[in-house]
């Protein structure tokens, strides 16, 4: 793991550390010794990290300084926290349970910051659930976008129709408002009702407001495989809300979803890396593994059987008259997906089995059985419906970071940047250990634009994570998603230790990050 440190390189830290041989900081809180350290946008070396408060005061190969407590990282690496882009994670941070609230299955990764909001399911309230940090401490950092979806519904409600020019200066309004109380951005989920109702000049209006305050776009397509305009004329339509937004466009969890569009990872990149070329800011992220996590309403029920809600939706059920066409829409969306089974539900009465077992315990047929599901609940359900391929071509382009969608009953909860490092980097080698770093934390807060994190560098807050290269992984699975990390040693959250020895010591040192927009512009 050590790497022999150059002359140029060696000046380099030493100056970015504030230090010169033989004049160091006079003393620090925490030092972490003789790991190999990826300081995030930068080559490794065999150093440390000197702590004091809440920030890093020097980072250098053997640091000669006092601190009130030692770590000796020998033979581990030392690596900025991982900063996550895409989570479903606001039900942790804002628990009543303290212990909850640590977010153990993100520490144990050390993952020590990640976004809330996304899909479109951002608050409008942001201020306060940014506010709710100092009330009920925790232990990550994190920052939230205001969703589309919460918007529209709140404005428009669940029918599939534009809204009015009054309706859209309502939703611009309280774009403003959520970016004011800051909201990194706008999100969408454009697959998803009712913000699949919608066309993309009424997104593109409301990306304008949040771009003009300084926030980012970030969606999940309005479709990943052919359900509706096709994947190709999704990322056509995220570039042109890049375009005519005069915003940076983040695309969450990039994929080619479904057995049609298998095969199409080299088209969609040609397409960014085109649009990048022309100067326009698009960014994906992404999480290691080949099942997605959605709803079995969202899977299989077509969009016009979703419009005007829940009741409506299961009117439709009951009425004769559409069975046809509804049962045919269900029957290709499985097909879409795979067949029933590849369709494995993860919560209520089915839980832990796959569609086509369900029906078969019914004794009907899979369109009946999903029908059945649904009316009891919108279970959650994992799709296995990626192919390998496509997940290697996204994840070698360096703006393809990593994120977890976290979310219920799904291993990528507990698991998603361990495995990304133990099968994608030591396994398979599709990435080298520092471009699993750098993507999983640097490229994330330059992007974003977090300050003084996502570096391991003098000045920066002090957001590290120890881990052995030997056995950093995943124990989570599909059957047992539950299982935290192997592998973390220890894990610092703004100069305070949250994972000590590879365990949680109880510490909830995590902050709020809310985004600041620019002077004047929220008068």
């Amino acid at each position: 793991m050590k790497t022999r440190l150059g002359i140029a390189a060696l000046a380099s830290i030493l100056l970015a550390s504030c230090a010169t041989p033989g004049v160091v900081p006079a003393d620090a809180d925490l030092l972490i010794r003789g790991g190999t350290v990826y300081p995030g946008g930068a080559e490794p070396f065999t150093g440390d990290v000197a702590i004091k408060g809440d920030r890093i005061v020097a980072v250098g190969p053997q640091l000669h300084i006092a601190a009130a407590r030692t770590i000796d990282a020998s033979g581990m690496i030392v690596a900025p926290g991982f900063i996550d882009p895409h989570t479903h994670m606001e039900g942790w941070i804002t628990a009543d349970d303290a212990s909850r609230r640590l977010v153990e299955p993100f520490l144990m990764q050390g993952v020590t910051t990640a976004f809330v909001g996304n899909d479109g399911g951002g608050r409008i309230d942001i201020g306060n659930l940014l506010a709710s940090a100092k009330a009920k401490p925790v232990g990550i950092n994190y920052g939230s976008f205001t969703g589309f979806g919460t918007i529209r519904a709140k404005v428009i409600g669940m029918d599939r129709r534009a809204p009015t020019d009054t309706e859209l200066a309502q939703e611009k309004a309280l774009v403003k408002q959520a970016m004011c109380e800051g909201a990194l951005g706008l999100s969408t989920g454009l697959f998803y009702a009712p913000q699949s109702f919608s066309k993309t000049d009424e997104v593109i209006a409301l990306s304008r407001v949040a771009g003009e305050l300084g926030g980012k776009y970030d969606s999940h397509l309005r479709d990943e495989a052919n359900y509706n305009i096709g994947l190709a004329a999704a990322v056509d339509e995220a570039i042109a809300i890049a375009r005519d937004g005069h915003i940076p466009v983040h695309i969450s969890h990039i994929k080619a979803l479904g057995v049609d569009v298998h095969g199409m990872a080299p088209a969609i990149i040609a397409k960014i890396e085109q649009a990048r070329a022309e100067g326009l800011s698009i960014t994906a992220s992404q999480y290691p593994w080949n099942a997605s996590g959605t709803s079995l309403v969202s899977s299989l029920v077509p969009l016009w059987a979703q419009d005007g809600g829940r009741t409506a939706m299961l009117a439709r059920f009951d009425d004769p008259a559409q069975q046809t066409r509804l049962r045919a829409d269900i029957t290709e969306n499985m097909r879409r997906r795979g067949g029933p089974g590849s369709l494995l539900i993860v919560q209520g009465k089915w839980r832990g089995q796959r569609l086509d077992a369900v029906a078969k315990a019914m004794n009907t047929n899979a369109v009946s059985a999903a029908i059945a599901a649904i009316r009891q609940s919108d279970a959650a359900t994992i799709s296995f419906n990626m192919a390998e391929s496509d997940i290697e071509a996204f994840m070698r382009q360096p703006w393809v970071m990593t994120d977890s969608d976290a979310s219920t009953a799904h291993p990528r909860v507990y698991g998603s940047f361990a495995r990304k490092y133990a099968v994608y980097v030591k396994q398979r080698k599709v990435l080298t250990t520092r471009e699993f770093i750098d993507r999983s934390s640097a490229t994330v807060a330059d992007w974003f634009g977090l300050a003084d994190r996502g570096h391991l560098r003098a000045g920066a807050f002090a957001d590290v994570v120890v881990f052995d290269p030997q056995t950093f992984a995943s124990r989570a699975t599909y059957e047992a998603p539950e299982q935290t990390a192997a592998g973390v040693r220890d894990v610092v959250v703004n100069g305070a230790l949250a994972v000590a020895d590879g365990k949680l010591t109880g510490t909830a040192a995590g902050r709020a990050l809310p985004h600041t927009p620019p002077a004047g512009s929220c008068r």
